[in-house]
């Protein structure tokens, strides 16, 4: 018989047992051996980790800080609205990505729920506005018109909108006093981006996913002083969520103040007369094109002579910036930026640029008599004037023969400067400019501060053209493949200007510089450009930085930091040649090309001077420019296929002046009706608990 243990178990069991043993043996010390690892090793790491993942932030948003005109009125502040919210991180956990919710809560709202959804959808390349660019994880705005009644359907039926809120906020606000828009000044916020985060990450001003920033104007210019910083009260919760804690809580702190130099009154007055302008110029006939003129934009700015502060400044199509608070719709997002909306978020009195027309001819005369011309004269002011085959005519083409410089600038006699300027081209050299030549029409301009941004502080400005030798060069460079392409010398006007361009594009022909030198041609300038010209030579010479922030003061009022005027430069010409220009300008008025419209104005008690400016551009009406100043003031008014100068803005210019100075039609002055009778410099007044005392709006 074979012996059995007393175990009662066979060999191959046995070693099965000790096999398993083993691997229990060996699973356990690789355990062991892990929590080792997790516990000793990396302990402290992970208990960092951990006790980050039990930690909650709620953030606090920021009060933006206010934008007050130059009397301590509201441009834009902000106001207390019921606003509805969606989370697209709780919207995206249901079956159907949330379309089912956003469709029962446009229901409620009363909107569509294909403009619902499109909200709270992502931007990116291929989707087109509206949409939301902000962070994917923060509350997304639908409306910020919800209505009590509406709240309380979302708050009390809860179950039915997961991931959605109804709760009062601070909503930004652009208040249109006295019914001054300011759109394009004011500008307009949205949600920071992403990439936004990440490049403000490490600087001095980080941003929060909820913050909203400026887009344009003073809301992007002032940003960061108006923005302030949100408060985030951070929470210890345990594993359940529970709040057991409260870790760190730092308070919100609302954003500075900004006290600009735009008067709210002259600012509606600005805008309603440019707007009234641009329609009557629209019911005037274009004989050249045989069509009603378009006007189809324009602008204004008035500014203060001495200091180069914006008093007004109005840009035509115009906008409401209210539509973009709480998210813009696509309805609103189509009308401004439409095909046939024009472009109106475009501040075309810094942007918009064109050729200046007559308006610039203070710029050659300068240079004539830097040149060495005496401004006494005599010029030949003949009906036209010709270079080889062709033939350049005056306007209107009227001869006043024999004339000085300052008569010249009285009646816009374009062939003076034609022969100034043809002279001028020949003796430095003509197609190949010799050694030392001294261009002294380019190099005028640039000492004026064209062809740079003047430095105003408002965002994206356009710096203008100088179109000097230089620029023909390198300007040829860039376009000679396409000319060349393009061009025939037996084609179409555009095709032999492009054949002539292929060949001589980079030199500097005579006719550029006749047309060059009554602001025709390849030169572009802004109406603020302009503006800061004549209010130079209203103070004497002096360039100013315009400005429109004239101080920011702290949320407690204990801090009031000045935005000083600042100047770059002064003009080049002498105090001789500063007070003939002055006296031609004057004659503007009384006997030249805008006296027509300025009959019976006060010119013994208000010494006003002007110049019109009628431009011609290739395939689209003439542009109609008027630049004015007083002592106090500048002016400048531009509108795009609006015809003359003196015709198309000329009125709507002494419209502006009669309500700054309190002038009646019939030339009368009723000082108790003047907006500014002096130049403003003061601040409105600031109390102690830092609230600013407004001055009562006119309507």
């Amino acid at each position: 018989m074979t012996n059995i243990p007393e175990t009662g178990r066979t060999p191959r069991v046995q070693i099965r047992l000790v096999i398993l043993q083993f691997l229990v043996l060996t699973l356990l010390a690789t355990l062991g051996g892990r929590l080792w690892y997790l516990q000793i090793r990396e302990g402290e790491e992970y208990a960092q980790k951990a006790s980050g993942n039990h930690v909650q932030q709620v953030v606090q948003p920021a009060v933006r800080g206010e934008i007050l005109d130059a009397r301590g009125v509201p441009l834009a502040d902000n106001e207390t609205r019921l606003v509805v919210s969606a989370s697209r991180t709780e919207l995206l956990k249901t079956d159907d990505g949330g379309k089912a919710i956003l469709t029962k809560l446009a229901g409620v709202l009363g909107m569509n729920p294909k403009d619902v959804m499109e909200k709270v959808r992502l931007c990116d390349a291929k989707t087109p506005q509206p949409c939301w660019n902000g962070s994917p994880y923060q509350p997304i705005p639908i409306t910020d018109r919800l209505t009590p009644r509406q709240a309380l359907q979302i708050r009390e039926r809860a179950e039915d909108f997961p991931g959605i809120t109804a709760e009062p906020e601070a909503t930004r606000r652009y208040a249109s006093p006295a019914d001054a828009n300011s759109a394009q000044v004011l500008g307009y916020l949205s949600p920071v981006t992403d990439d936004e985060i990440q490049q403000a990450k490490d600087t001095d001003s980080p941003y929060l996913r909820s913050d909203q920033v400026g887009r344009s104007g003073l809301e992007r210019q002032y940003d960061k002083e108006l923005r302030g910083k949100a408060g985030i009260t951070r929470y210890t919760v345990d594993n359940l969520g529970r709040v057991t804690g409260t870790a760190v809580s730092d308070a919100a702190r609302p954003g500075s103040t900004l006290i600009t130099s735009i008067d709210s009154r002259v600012q509606r007055i600005a805008e309603a007369e440019l707007d009234k302008a641009m329609k009557a110029a629209r019911t005037q006939w274009d004989h050249n094109t045989n069509q009603r003129y378009k006007a189809d934009s324009g602008a204004v700015v008035v500014m203060e002579a001495k200091t180069g502060r914006i008093v007004a400044m109005a840009s035509n199509p115009t906008y409401d910036p209210n539509a973009w608070v709480g998210g813009i719709s696509a309805a609103d997002y189509k009308k401004l930026t439409g095909k046939d909306a024009n472009n109106p978020l475009l501040n075309r009195a810094t942007q918009g640029l064109a050729a200046p027309g007559s308006i610039f001819k203070v710029i050659p005369t300068t240079a004539a008599v830097n040149a060495g011309y005496p401004f006494g004269g005599p010029y030949e002011c003949s009906e036209s004037y010709s270079i080889g085959n062709q033939v350049f005519t005056n306007f209107e083409s009227k001869g006043y023969g024999p004339i000085s410089l300052g008569r010249a600038l009285e009646v816009s006699c374009d062939t003076v400067y034609y022969r100034i300027a043809h002279e001028e081209w020949k003796k430095d050299g003509g197609l190949t400019a010799k050694k030392g030549a001294h261009d002294w029409f380019y190099k005028t301009a640039h000492q004026f501060g064209l062809g740079k941004a003047t430095g105003i502080d408002l965002p994206g400005e356009a710096a203008g053209r100088v179109p000097d030798r230089r620029w023909k060069r390198e300007y040829w460079e860039a376009n000679k493949d396409a000319w060349c392409k393009s061009g025939k010398r037996d084609g179409s006007y555009a095709e032999q200007i492009a054949y002539e361009n292929c060949r001589q594009g980079n030199l500097m022909r005579a006719g550029d510089s006749v047309n060059y030198s009554i602001g025709q041609g390849d030169t572009l300038v802004t109406p603020v450009q302009m503006t800061s010209i004549y209010a130079a030579i209203s103070n004497g010479g002096t360039l100013h930085v315009p400005t429109v922030g004239k101080a920011v003061v702290s949320p407690d009022g204990k801090k009031v930091t000045e935005i000083a005027p600042r100047t770059h430069g002064k003009l080049p010409m002498t105090k001789q040649t500063r007070d003939q220009i002055d006296q031609a300008l004057a004659g503007v008025v009384t006997q030249g090309s805008a006296a027509w419209r300025f009959g019976g104005w006060p010119q013994d008690e208000i010494p006003l001077h002007a110049k019109t400016g009628t431009a011609e551009v290739y395939g689209k009406q003439t542009t109609s420019w008027f630049a004015t100043y007083t002592k106090d003031y500048a002016i400048v008014m531009t509108i795009s296929q609006g015809g003359t100068g003196s015709g198309g803005s000329g009125p709507a210019v002494r419209a502006i002046y009669n309500a700054l100075y309190g002038v009646a039609e019939d030339g009368t002055i009723d000082r108790t009706k003047a907006l500014l009778p002096t130049p403003q410099r003061d601040l409105p007044k600031i109390r102690r608990d830092g609230t600013i005392v407004a001055a009562r709006t006119k309507p």
